[in-house]
């Protein structure tokens, strides 16, 4: 007979679930036989498609153009300098700045139309998302997860005093809520997330249409990766006493780091 989670189940194989709904399924799994069955008959159809379908290398050119841009916005965003440029550049140069893949000659000449957009995105995230650092790795598997439909937010709030008390019950630590409507960041509300083998607290804010997730987790003496961007996504990272950041969206350089100055700021 079926089991009653086995729809769940398959949702969580193809990860579609939040973090809590996961480890619900996680802990369902662990005392079901039907379920376990089912994620190895479905890791078995996965690995048989993988083997049978055939692998074509992308051009050396094309990929050392994709990764030479995504570098060059790396190389900006972790000169020290020029975060402090960006940050204060925020209420003078609101406007979006365009990301690598918009210049110009790198779009003229390594694509045409939609199918080259497409083939650029793919490219990106099977050459370059393996070579982050599996905290960098993790943090943008749970924010591209949350922008599915119903992933994003669990207490939907733009009061901070309905926010923060949330997290109480929800994650190990207690982050900094505050909601900076009057600058463009407006508070959204907040969710429970899983990074780092902790509860963690997700305050999510709107930034014009780019939704900025702030991820907050107790340190535990790893070093945290450096600005990175990739796959479209910028990751900034912070440490405030014993507690560890990282915000990420796929906005400006500019806006992203104009959130993280002013959460800095907060007592």
């Amino acid at each position: 007979m079926q089991c009653a989670e086995s729809l769940r189940v398959q949702a969580y194989f193809d990860r579609e679930v939040d973090a809590v709904s996961a480890a619900e399924i996680e802990r369902h799994v662990e005392h079901c036989g039907a379920c376990r069955e089912l994620l190895q008959d479905l890791e078995k159809v996965r690995s048989a498609l993988r083997s049978g379908i055939s692998y074509t290398a992308a051009p050396p050119a094309l990929r050392a153009q994709i990764l030479q841009a995504l570098d060059r916005e790396t190389d900006a965003a972790t000169d020290p300098a020029t975060a402090v440029r960006s940050a204060t550049a925020v209420k003078l140069r609101p406007a979006r700045r365009l990301r690598a893949f918009g210049g110009p000659g790198f779009r003229i000449g390594a694509f045409s139309g939609i199918g080259g957009a497409a083939l650029a995105a793919a490219l990106a995230f099977f050459f370059v998302l393996p070579a982050l650092s599996p905290l960098s790795n993790e943090i943008v598997g749970a924010h591209v997860r949350s922008l599915m439909p119903a992933h994003l937010i669990d207490v939907v709030s733009t009061d901070k005093h309905t926010v923060k008390p949330w997290f109480a019950g929800h994650a190990d630590v207690s982050p900094t809520v505050a909601d900076f409507d009057a600058q463009g960041y407006r508070l959204i509300g907040g969710r429970a997330d899983y990074i780092d083998h902790q509860r963690s607290a997700v305050v999510v804010y709107q930034h014009g249409a780019h939704v900025i997730n702030v991820f907050t987790w107790a340190a535990n003496g790893t070093r945290l990766p450096g600005n990175t961007t990739r796959s479209g996504y910028h990751l900034a990272f912070w440490q405030q006493g014993d507690i560890q950041y990282c915000a990420v969206s796929d906005t400006g350089w500019d806006e992203l780091l104009g959130l993280v100055r002013l959460l800095r700021e907060q007592p």
